[in-house]
Formats: C-alpha cells, structure tokens, sequence
C-alpha cells in the first residue's frame, strides 16, 4: 500500500521570484559600486525591492497561519504564492507604502489579504493576525545579525547602509502594525475580544487605518517621539543608527 505524498500548497510565483531576483540585483550593484551614483541606484533598488518581499512574507504570514487553522479559501485566492498582485488594492498596497519610503523613510503597513476569521475562536484569530508583524520581526532580526555580524568593517559600506536601512523599515513596519489602530493588525489582534457593540462601532474605521496612522505621523510632536523609539529598538542590536540614517540618504538619490 502506498503512502499518500502531502500537496505542499505554498508555490512562490513568477513575479514574486522576480522581485527577488530585482532586490539581489540591487544588492549586486550596492555591492561592487566604486562612486555614488551606482551606489544610490543600487540601495534605492535593493530597498524598495525588498520591502516589496517582505510584504509578501507579511501578507503570507497571515494567509499560511489560516491556511494551516484551516482556512482553505486562502489557496484558492493565491495568497500562497507570495503574489504582491495578489494582496489587496496594488495601488494601496504597494505603491502608497513605496512612496512614503521615497518621500520620508516611513515603513506604512502595505497590502491585506482578506480571511474568514470569523470562522477561528478568538486564540486563533490573534495568532493569524499577529504573524504577518511577526513576519517583519523575524525579518529584521535576521538582517541585524547580518549587518552587526559581517557589516561592521567598513567594507562594501553602501550595500550595508542601504541592508540597515531595510531592517530598520521591518522594525518600524512591526511596531507600525502592532498599533491597535482598526484596519491594522494590532487591533484585529484584539478585536475577538470586544465587545459586540465596540466591534461594530469601529467596524467603519478599518478603512482609514493608514489615513489615521498616516495623520498621526504629520504631528511634529508624534513624529519626533516615534522615530527616537523606532532607533531605540534598532540600537538594540548594536548596528549604528547612523547605518539607517546613510542608508535612506543612499535611497533617495534624487535629494
């Protein structure tokens, strides 16, 4: 009698293995670049290619975590391809958050993939919510091991700035998203545990979560005490903070 071979479900697609092949290629070129211009064109690549891949990884946090509660719908929808065509609005999901990168070096929380949470008991329905952040901060640790690691001897100082500016963009994409704000993680993290008529009442704010989040940011007060702790976190690895700050010079090459 034969044994069943198990259907693994995740297929990364085409585009997202493009992206991938973009982000390296922008670290190739960080890499081995001798003068500034193709050091900022190859940060500014590495960056924004990057922080396309881990909103997919963020995205397919949340899909792969129902997928195994049994959510079975995610599969049928594509969001076990790590598709970023797949997540959401592309407008929405993707550009708005690579302009703010461009324009200021803010990490906006990008993409959303739609789950029958309801069908989960509240346990299940944080965890879901959770792993996409947890996504992010798996991400940046691992980047910080790197930087702190190998990137520390002055060699190849542009792919390094521009690989800090990266992991600083997944420490403040997890604290961003950890916010209990409705239509961000944070909140449906604790939204099974409202009560019936709090739920409804901020069921209409989902939708303006990053347009609240985004408000918040454009107070001097608020900006300036989110960007010393978003460092603060960040210098808890022992990376220079002045990594990050190079590392968003790099990217906007246009400045």
């Amino acid at each position: 009698m034969s044994i069943p071979v198990r259907r693994n479900p995740v297929r990364p697609s085409p585009v997202f293995l493009a992206v991938a092949a973009i982000t390296a290629l922008g670290g190739v070129l960080a890499w081995t670049a001798q003068s500034a211009v193709p050091a900022r064109i190859g940060v500014f690549v590495l960056v924004l290619a990057g922080w396309i891949l881990t909103v997919c990884l963020h995205e397919f946090g949340h899909a792969y975590t129902a997928y195994r509660a049994g959510d079975r719908e995610v599969e049928l929808r594509g969001y076990l391809t790590l598709n970023p065509l797949k997540y959401s609005h592309p407008l929405l999901s993707v550009v708005l958050p690579i302009a703010f990168i461009a324009i200021g070096g803010i990490g906006l929380p990008g993409g959303a993939v739609y789950l029958r949470t309801g069908m989960f008991e509240p346990k299940v329905q944080r965890r879901i919510a959770l792993a996409g952040p947890s996504a992010n901060a798996i991400v940046a640790v691992i980047l910080l091991i790197v930087i702190r690691v190998f990137g520390m001897d002055g060699d190849h100082s542009a792919f390094w700035w521009g690989l800090s500016f990266l992991a600083f963009l997944q420490v403040m994409a997890t604290i961003l998203n950890l916010l209990p704000i409705p239509g961000l993680d944070g909140y449906a993290a604790i939204e099974p545990y409202l009560s019936h008529d709090t739920r409804r009442a901020l069921e209409n704010f989902k939708g303006y979560g990053i347009l609240i989040l985004v408000a918040f940011l454009f107070v001097p007060q608020i900006n300036s005490l989110f960007f010393d702790a978003i460092y603060t976190v960040f210098g808890l690895s022992g990376v220079p903070e002045i990594y990050a700050q190079y590392g968003n010079y790099l990217m906007r090459f246009w400045l």
